[in-house]
């Protein structure tokens, strides 16, 4: 299979820690900005299926959350923390924003990306809406499960080995099927997606223990949220969405039908009927 052919970022957005983030720029240049917020393990490219849905009426703005692709990241392993990803994304809408004359824009997130971009707009009021895909806090035993798999994948880690440690991630976290992963295995996004094994590692424990994206402070989210996630989907998935959705001012949460956790790939005419639906002009 050919490999991913290379690309250059449109611009790079200082964050507030002056970490440089890149942003990958397509879509309407009258459109209002939509920024695109990828999930662990991942970068820009995830958008590759649903982003030409979406150029026709949106000015896309898809970033490298930090430490992956073309961006920065936070310096020693010990210096990153999740909040310097919050500050990431509300940077890339500000800039978003000073683009354009109608002023706030719109964030879509996959994962912990929509966590992020949830979390994010507490700090600036650049981001009118959000849509966020299967990104609520998961209601599972933190004591069990969940730290016996984050200790499994940074022994992965510890001991080099990058693909285990991604399909492991794949499987057990995402839920993905062995015969989707058989065939993740083949694409040629494997690799990048592998060698970002350090940050699948630190997000997920951000994940299960940071106060800065978990539920009560997603719960003080004011703008309005749409909120997605599929039908054939683990159950945590579902079950998160409807807690947060429950305590959201202004939110909203749909499923696709038929749909796992790479909605933007298997499912992405219905998902970005969804966000047309959400995002007025």
């Amino acid at each position: 299979m050919d490999p991913l052919p290379a690309e250059r970022p449109s611009q790079v957005v200082p964050s507030r820690d002056g970490t440089p983030i890149a942003v990958f720029r397509s879509g309407s240049a009258a459109g209002r900005p939509l920024v695109l917020v990828h999930g662990t393990s991942a970068d820009h490219r995830t958008w590759r299926v649903a982003a030409p849905l979406l150029a026709p009426r949106f000015s896309l703005w898809a970033m490298d959350r930090r430490g992956r692709g073309d961006s920065g990241d936070s310096g020693a392993p010990a210096d990153w923390l999740i909040v310097r990803e919050l500050e990431d994304v509300a940077a890339v809408a500000e800039a978003a924003a000073a683009s354009w004359p109608g002023g706030a824009v719109d964030v879509l997130g996959h994962s912990l990306g929509g966590r992020i971009a949830l979390a994010a707009t507490a700090l600036t009021p650049a981001i009118r809406r959000v849509v966020a895909y299967e990104s609520a806090p998961v209601l599972r035993d933190a004591n069990s499960a969940s730290l016996d798999l984050a200790a499994r994948l940074r022994a992965y880690l510890d001991a080099g080995d990058l693909d285990g440690l991604l399909a492991t991630f794949m499987t057990e976290a995402v839920g993905m099927p062995a015969e989707d992963l058989v065939a993740f295995r083949a694409n040629p996004v494997w690799p990048l997606r592998a060698a970002a094994g350090l940050t699948i590692v630190r997000e997920l424990d951000a994940a299960r223990s940071a106060p800065a994206i978990g539920i009560d402070a997603l719960a003080r989210v004011t703008v309005p949220v749409l909120q997605l996630v599929g039908s054939a989907s683990p159950q945590w998935f579902r079950d998160g969405a409807a807690a947060l959705n429950a305590r959201l001012r202004d939110g909203r949460l749909e499923v696709i039908d038929g749909a796992r956790h790479a909605a933007h790939h298997s499912h992405a005419p219905e998902l970005v009927a969804r966000v047309t639906a959400f995002l007025p002009d």
